[in-house]
């Protein structure tokens, strides 16, 4: 399917890039993204996505939009406060890209929807706030192979990774171990967040996705970027597999 004269335009600093081109073009238009959580994070990933033209977002959020939101959730406005987070990122993305499809997931995320869900998908990025989600996402992300584009957020430090789950790359819990001792890590409602730090991290997770939906380039797979706002310095860590990872290592079985 060739892509009409309009969508040329549109994506035609993007179809520039030789690494990208028409091809890969129709490659975005052809994917479907699930982003999980529409506040901070999902929010930079959700405008990004959708104006770089991958064709299917599925957002996933059961919130509703609050005053205190507003400081660093920017797909949302003040005339959305009270409304279903995905509600107000629906109406935001097709008024930026009216040719992608949006569809809105209001439940909370659990291994059975997941497992509807993430078949049904090229990439998951998670930019979610709690830890019961994230390893639940990272389960059935490594259980039906899909890869997994994560990022955190707190005070001014900031961390992303790209966890391929093909057999070989570590996942996500091979860098976070134990569900429990995680539940004492704060959040950004317990510690704050510096507003446009979750827009760096937002707007990497969408480059990381990019690339893997295109297969170019360097991806964050296998590493962990972390980025201290403060000091404006970057470390890149490596990571690796976890032997006795019970998630990865059993999927592998």
């Amino acid at each position: 399917m060739e892509m009409e004269d309009e969508q040329l335009l549109r994506y035609s600093r993007q179809i520039m890039l030789p690494q990208v081109d028409a091809v890969g073009q129709q490659k975005l238009l052809d994917s479907t993204a699930l982003i999980v959580g529409m506040g901070g994070l999902g929010s930079p990933i959700a405008l990004y996505l959708a104006s770089a033209g991958v064709g299917h977002l599925i957002l996933a959020d059961f919130d509703q939009v609050e005053l205190s939101n507003l400081q660093r959730q920017i797909i949302h406005s003040t005339d959305d406060i009270g409304k279903d987070k995905v509600d107000s990122a629906y109406e935001t993305l097709l008024k930026i890209n009216p040719e992608i499809t949006v569809t809105r997931f209001k439940q909370q995320l659990n291994k059975e929807n997941l497992n509807d869900l993430i078949p049904q998908v090229d990439v998951v990025i998670d930019g979610c706030d709690n830890f019961e989600t994230r390893f639940a996402v990272n389960r059935a992300c490594v259980e039906h192979r899909k890869p997994l584009v994560s990022g955190a957020a707190i005070r001014f430090e900031g961390q992303v990774s790209v966890f391929m789950n093909n057999g070989h790359c570590p996942c996500y819990q091979c860098l976070y171990k134990d569900e429990g001792e995680n539940e004492e890590m704060q959040t950004c409602s317990e510690n704050g967040v510096l507003a446009p730090l979750v827009g760096m991290i937002g707007s990497i997770q969408a480059i990381e996705s990019i690339k893997v939906l295109l297969g170019i380039g360097e991806t964050l797979a296998g590493k962990l970027m972390l980025i201290d706002a403060f000091t404006m310095e970057t470390r890149v860590l490596k990571l690796s597999r976890d032997p006795e990872c019970a998630i990865c290592n059993a999927a592998t079985d």
